[in-house]
């Protein structure tokens, strides 16, 4: 592990660094996705040079965008609660999506609950499942043709 920190830290911090276009957040990411390494050390001692390089990158990113996504929610969260109103209709349609969602099959559900409430793309699900982005998109559409049916007769 410490000759993959030696190897690439440099490289990642700087890779960071634009992505967070903050020096310190920079560094800050790229020490957490080495924690990740250490955490996912066994796996990635099985991997070539070029898969530990991609994964660690792959990770920063990801690290970086689940950021972005807390941050963006916590803002909508806090404007709601300052709009009155528009949290207790929030609520409602929380609330709705809930029971809507219930009456697909599980995997379907989780697919629905990430990309059109959480906002994830579908190439980023496809990463996440370990899946081909058109697959998610092929799950996505069967989802809602299920709940057309279920809705509309």
């Amino acid at each position: 592990m410490n000759e993959l920190y030696a190897q690439h830290f440099e490289e990642l911090a700087r890779f960071c660094t634009m992505l967070c276009r903050n020096a310190e957040k920079g560094a800050d990411l790229a020490q957490e996705t080495f924690l990740r390494a250490l955490e996912h050390a066994e796996q990635l001692a099985d991997a070539s040079p070029q898969e530990r390089r991609s994964w660690l990158y792959r990770t920063a990113k990801n690290l970086f965008l689940d950021e972005a996504r807390r941050n963006a929610r916590f803002l909508e969260r806090q404007q709601l609660l300052y709009e009155g109103e528009g949290a207790e209709e929030s609520g409602y349609a929380q609330t709705d999506a809930n029971l809507i969602l219930c009456r697909l099959p599980q995997e379907l559900q989780t697919l629905m609950r990430l990309r059109y409430i959480e906002g994830y793309s579908a190439a980023e699900l496809g990463e996440l499942f370990h899946m081909p982005s058109a697959t998610v998109r092929t799950k996505l559409s069967r989802a809602r043709q299920l709940l057309r049916k279920e809705l509309y007769t």
